[in-house]
């Protein structure tokens, strides 16, 4: 097979994109970029951020399309089921789509996408950023809903083989049809500091959202254990969110001001500088699939302690992490052991390693393959596909047929209201790459 018949013309959909920041924005900013310089087109549709809306171009020559939606709560906008058809359908089909490539369970956009282009017969692919429990009343919903979206997904990705596992048994899709391809970090934005910093002071940085999921409640028991046990150790803690008001009054209480640092929110392009001026990160995140930030404090340098949940043990090798158990003791102990490991870490030989280990490159190589085998996948009609929601549930199952049915009953309606033949192909559009780095500002063309 040559390279244009295995060209795949992608459509990424999320509800989180830039200028957002965060773990599922990179990765689809990143491995959009390289699917670029491999060939295919790729195309990326969200929600509007503020004035943000309409078609713009980023770095590369990617396309985006910014849709008149307004965000709800978290950055994820009001779940509609159908409204969405109309302009989903138009985005298919003016940019001759073949893959739909869903991301993150929590997204309301990236559910309703994947719905539609099932509705229509498109492949439909779905990687899963997070980890989400048993029990509590949100991820019940959480994962009822991915039941329905991953019952007729032609293939799915997950970051770790932990979070493989954890959506395997969420949403009851069979485990050939999971892939796991990890995350990955620039490098080449990501470097050491030239100058090897002293130990006489030792800098422990945290970068995070200060949200409970991400242990917030633990640093606040262990920074000032920490602080207590070396009196040469600094803290630098980045990120905003509803738990700060916990970390300001610790700081308060136990006269930390001068040793704890607050940053408040880093943006993604300050976030080399800070960790720069560290010697360890510290993750205290209670649940994660995977936890990129992990590799960019190692690819610049630092030598990491984290708690030992999710995905996390898969991330590093044991000589480049301390793992702990999610308690304030363990978390104290494993501190103590990274900075008596700290004279033997070379920050430069370690972004070498980091550089051989993780690339965005040979993520969407990898990434290639699965949009092979979703493309190579069975076609059904929807009498054939129904019988896979039958078997969500009693009750489900059935509500989940209704949905479908109502959704194919409007998508024949759009068909005959406006024909596909009335909707105007875009012509595609080559942009130049200058080099083969990742180019890290986002520069808008329109």
């Amino acid at each position: 097979m040559d390279k244009q018949q295995r060209r795949h013309r992608i459509l990424m959909v999320s509800d989180f994109f830039y200028p957002n920041f965060g773990g599922v924005e990179s990765h689809i900013y990143y491995l959009s970029q390289c699917l670029l310089k491999l060939g295919h087109k790729v195309v990326v549709m969200t929600h509007a951020y503020g004035q943000r809306s309409g078609v713009r171009y980023m770095t590369g020559g990617l396309k985006v399309y910014y849709v008149p939606w307004r965000a709800l709560i978290m950055q994820n906008t009001l779940p509609t089921f159908y409204f969405t058809l109309p302009i989903v359908r138009t985005i298919l089909v003016r940019e001759r789509i073949s893959v739909v490539h869903g991301h993150q369970a929590f997204s309301t956009l990236c559910h309703e996408a994947l719905m539609h282009a099932r509705t229509m017969g498109y492949k439909t692919v779905f990687t899963d950023h997070s980890l989400y429990g048993f029990a509590d009343v949100g991820s019940i919903h959480m994962n009822k809903v991915l039941q329905f979206t991953l019952a007729d997904i032609d293939q799915a990705i997950c970051v770790s083989h932990t979070s493989k596992e954890n959506t395997v048994l969420r949403s009851g899709i069979p485990p050939e049809k999971v892939f796991v391809v990890p995350n990955a970090v620039d490098t080449a934005m990501f470097t050491p500091s030239p100058n090897r910093l002293s130990c006489d002071e030792i800098v422990i940085v945290v970068i995070s959202r200060l949200v409970y999921r991400k242990g917030a409640d633990l640093l606040v028991e262990v920074i000032p254990e920490v602080c207590r046990l070396f009196p040469n150790v600094r803290f630098i803690v980045g990120g905003d969110g509803p738990k700060r008001v916990r970390l300001e009054e610790m700081r308060e209480k136990y006269s930390l001001q001068d040793r704890v640092e607050m940053l408040g929110a880093v943006q993604h392009a300050h976030v080399r500088s800070v960790l720069i001026s560290g010697h360890i990160f510290l993750n205290s995140s209670l649940t994660e699939a995977f936890c990129i930030a992990i590799l960019e404090a190692a690819s610049c340098g630092l030598l990491t302690v984290s708690t030992r949940v999710g995905g996390v043990p898969e991330v590093l090798p044991d000589d480049m992490i301390v793992l702990a158990e999610p308690a304030p003791s363990d978390m104290v102990r494993a501190v103590k052991k990274a900075i008596d490991m700290l004279p033997y870490i070379d920050p430069h030989a370690m972004h070498l390693r980091m550089k051989s280990l993780y690339s965005w490159h040979d993520v969407a190589r990898r990434t290639e393959i699965v949009y092979d085998h979703a493309l190579h996948s069975s076609n059904k009609n929807l009498l054939e596909r129904l019988p896979r929601y039958l078997r969500c549930g009693a009750w489900a199952g059935k509500l989940f047929c209704l949905v479908m049915l109502v959704n194919f009953l409007l998508w024949r309606f759009l068909e005959l209201w406006q024909p596909v033949e009335s909707i105007e192909e875009v012509p595609d559009i080559t942009f130049p790459l200058q080099n083969d780095e990742l180019m890290h500002d986002s520069a808008e063309v329109l």
